[in-house]
């Protein structure tokens, strides 16, 4: 059964910078978190005629300036066809050679020391397709039914003609047609557009700047499960209400401007002590134990560790409970705090080998409700369970960090 799901929308403030708070709740309970500075948003989606500034053959890789001094990283081996406007030499053989002038698309942002990356492969998402530049192919999310794939393969195929590729999301489950239809023509016509403006723009020109950050998180959000879209800002409200009445005209009757002054959107919902527990390095499980998330430079450590529990005869039921707890707590923390690369998660030793397999399929279970990919790999002869989640915007820590340039998180959470 779907939970029920709200989606909250309002203003965070750090020293003097003002930010846009975003939140998905779930049954009540703050699932995911993001901030975006209201005056800098981010680059991600954004499409830039970028120029090569330098290759680097041992990387397979290129770096790409899209703006005066923003360099990013473009990998020649995930995407070998770039979209070259301005060729630098015209008798070159290489893919890319220094002075290029090709058309790109930050695809993920400045994450800890690297830069951005961007690729050619152009992505034009809606609330139930994403069409591609590239990889000319259709695409069926694996988290729907294997009727409803076939359903959408059938429907779908005879538009992906080799100019471009196609994904249903799954959001398309039982949508009509028509309005799959409707989409796809919405996004073609865009992405022809931006064709056509390359011809005639400059280097670094900025030929499509994506959605604020929490119009994405909307789109995202299965369709059946949405239950109410509530901000206390008359501006953002219009935003909101503009973008619905363009993409998603069924959820118009969802929007709400919250207008209650004696008790804040922000206390309503207990946003503040969400940030809060967001950002703290301990989080405190029912049962009495606790978990310590610690982020490094290569990966993200979770300890679990028995807290308050002294010990006793029923040990190892006590530590079973502990760990299934604390497998549904790590779930959400992965993503109110939006971690990802590789996370190790040291849970508490059980003697019974049944015991740890179900830990591992409650936490399978758990991940797959992510709407970013997280993978269970394994656990380790050590007894640590090893995971990945997809890398895309930067961590909740990572916003936080950046809004208000590296204040400490005590000053002045929430507006």
């Amino acid at each position: 059964m779907e939970p029920k799901r709200q989606f909250l929308v309002t203003h965070c403030k750090k020293r003097e910078q003002l930010g846009i708070l975003s939140a998905l709740l779930e049954d009540d309970t703050v699932m995911e978190l993001s901030i975006e500075p209201k005056e800098t948003p981010s680059l991600l989606g954004n499409i830039y005629i970028g120029k090569v500034q330098n290759l680097a053959p041992q990387l397979e890789a290129a770096f790409v300036e899209i703006l005066p001094g923003q360099i990013c990283y473009y990998s020649l081996q995930e995407d070998p066809k770039p979209l070259v406007l301005n060729r630098r030499h015209k008798d070159a053989k290489k893919p890319l050679v220094e002075g290029d002038e090709i058309l790109v698309q930050v695809s993920r942002e400045a994450l800890k020391s690297k830069f951005p990356a961007v690729t050619s492969n152009l992505n034009f998402p809606g609330k139930y397709l994403v069409l591609t530049s590239q990889h000319a192919t259709l695409g069926i999310s694996s988290k729907l039914p294997q009727e409803e794939r076939n359903r959408l393969r059938e429907l779908l195929a005879p538009f992906v003609d080799g100019s471009f590729g196609l994904i249903a999301r799954t959001n398309a489950a039982g949508v009509e047609a028509s309005v799959l239809r409707a989409e796809l023509a919405r996004l073609k016509e865009t992405y022809t557009q931006i064709l056509e403006k390359a011809k005639s723009r400059t280097c670094y020109s900025l030929l499509s700047r994506t959605e604020p950050a929490f119009l994405s998180s909307l789109r995202q959000i299965p369709k059946d499960s949405l239950s109410g879209i509530l901000t206390d800002d008359k501006k953002l409200y219009d935003d909101i209400q503009a973008y619905l009445r363009d993409a998603q005209p069924e959820d118009l009757n969802k929007l709400t401007l919250y207008q209650d002054r004696l008790l804040p959107l922000t206390k309503c919902y207990s946003l503040e002590k969400a940030l809060e527990d967001g950002l703290r390095e301990r989080v405190w499980l029912k049962s009495g134990g606790y978990l310590v998330i610690q982020p490094t430079e290569a990966l993200t450590v979770v300890d679990v560790n028995t807290g308050k529990y002294e010990g006793g005869k029923k040990k190892q039921q006590t530590f079973r409970k502990i760990n299934q707890e604390a497998a549904r707590e790590t779930a959400r923390q992965l993503r109110l705090r939006n971690l990802s690369g590789i996370i190790l998660i040291d849970f508490i030793d059980m003697e019974k080998k049944e015991d740890r397999l179900e830990l591992l399929e409650l936490l399978a279970g758990e991940l797959k409700k992510d709407p970013i990919k997280a993978v269970l790999v394994d656990m380790t002869k050590l007894n640590l369970v090893e995971l990945t989640r997809k890398k895309a915007r930067k961590s909740l820590a990572e916003q936080w960090e950046d809004l208000g340039n590296g204040c400490k998180t005590q000053d002045s959470l929430l507006k």
